[in-house]
């Protein structure tokens, strides 16, 4: 499969997914798909039980956006927010591709933090909600 067509497909799962379109966000996956949390410890196995799982949840987000999407051959990597009331979650999805369809997903979730105040002198604060490096897609 050409690095192409996946760019296609996952633009295509990102917009479902934003748009709440449950089985054509699904429609990337293989049947067996695996998908990981490993913060909270917890492993799906197959896509029904992936889309029902995301179809049940209680606090359907309120906005989603893609910062930036980086892959080469199967392995291709997402980083987005998600807004769950009136909270952003900053969210990573690592995905594994085998013949055009999602075999293994994890994703890592973490909240925003105020920066501490001793490492000041070394940072610069970046713009509201963070931005991808220049020349990232």
């Amino acid at each position: 499969m050409h690095e192409q067509q996946i760019r296609e497909m996952l633009d295509a799962h990102w917009r479902a997914s934003a748009a709440g379109d449950f089985d054509a966000e699904h429609d990337i996956y293989d049947d067996d798909a695996i998908c990981d949390y490993p913060q909270s410890g917890e492993r799906i196995r197959g896509r029904f039980n992936l889309q029902t799982l995301r179809s049940r949840h209680p606090g359907r987000p309120s906005g989603f956006e893609v910062r930036r999407m980086q892959g080469e051959g199967n392995l291709w990597i997402t980083e987005y927010t998600i807004s769950y009331e009136g909270r952003i979650a900053y969210t990573v999805s690592i995905m594994a591709f085998r013949d055009a369809k999602v075999i293994h997903e994890t994703q890592y979730f973490s909240e925003a933090f105020d920066p501490p105040a001793w490492r000041s002198q070394w940072v610069e604060r970046m713009p509201q909600g963070g931005a991808a490096p220049r020349g990232a897609a």
